[in-house]
Formats: C-alpha cells, sequence, structure tokens
C-alpha cells in the first residue's frame, strides 16, 4: 500500500477512535459513543462521517436502509500522519530537535530508551525496515 499523506483534524481523530473501537458502526452509534466528550447531534455526525469516506479515511457498506461505516486507515497510519505534520511543521523536518524535545519532555523510563536505542540499531543494520 502507498504511503499517502494523512492529517486529521481533531473532529475526525475523535470519530476515528469511535469508529476503531466500535466497527462496523452506524453514525448513531459514534454520536453516542461521543456523547460524553463532544455534544454534536446526530445530524453533525453523520455529516462529518459522510465527508471522511471521500477523503478516504471510512468506507460505508449499506446493510438494508443502514449505514454501517469501518475504518480505511489504520490508528498508526493516522499516527504517522500526526507526527510527520508536526515534524515538518514544528521542527522545519528536522528529527533531532524533535526526538529530544520528546525526551527532555517526558519521563523517559530506562526500558523505552533500551526499546529505541533497539530501534535504531535495527534501523543502521537495515535502513529499508
Amino acid at each position: 500500500m502507498p504511503k499517502r499523506k494523512i492529517e486529521l483534524s481533531e473532529g475526525q481523530w475523535a470519530i476515528m477512535k469511535a469508529v476503531w473501537e466500535l466497527q462496523p458502526c452506524a453514525a448513531p452509534t459514534v454520536q453516542e459513543a461521543l456523547l460524553k466528550s463532544r455534544k454534536w447531534s446526530y445530524s453533525t455526525v453523520r455529516t462529518l462521517m459522510d465527508r471522511m469516506v471521500p477523503q478516504g479515511l471510512l468506507t460505508t457498506e449499506k446493510v438494508r436502509n443502514l449505514t454501517l461505516y469501518r475504518a480505511a486507515i489504520t490508528p498508526q497510519q493516522a499516527q504517522r500522519g500526526e507526527v510527520l505534520y508536526a515534524l515538518k511543521n514544528a521542527f522545519n523536518g528536522a528529527l533531532t530537535p524533535m526526538v529530544q524535545c520528546l525526551l527532555e519532555s517526558n519521563d523517559v523510563t530506562p526500558e523505552q530508551l533500551a526499546e529505541l536505542e533497539k530501534f535504531i540499531q535495527k534501523k543502521r543494520r537495515n535502513p529499508e525496515s
């Protein structure tokens, strides 16, 4: 699958998280799941979800008079898009300052550092992976 640019708005993130958890699901199910965090009406949720279909974020399937939605992207694809957006916009594409910022602003455990070091070593051995 070719890598394409995925950048989600805050509202799209909320919908995608609900769909990933509930799929296949109808718009009323998503609206109910988001009711506490977002006071969106059914028509707002349905409109947003319908707009996300041609964007390649959701797919639909008609079952009688019900439209079921499924995610067309994975959480990892969405996360990658978010990170690449931040890298491009907040750090002018410079990876080192971004990683430095993340490491300095979080409580990084020794286990997490070891995992990062393993990943870096693996990437050095096989840059294509």
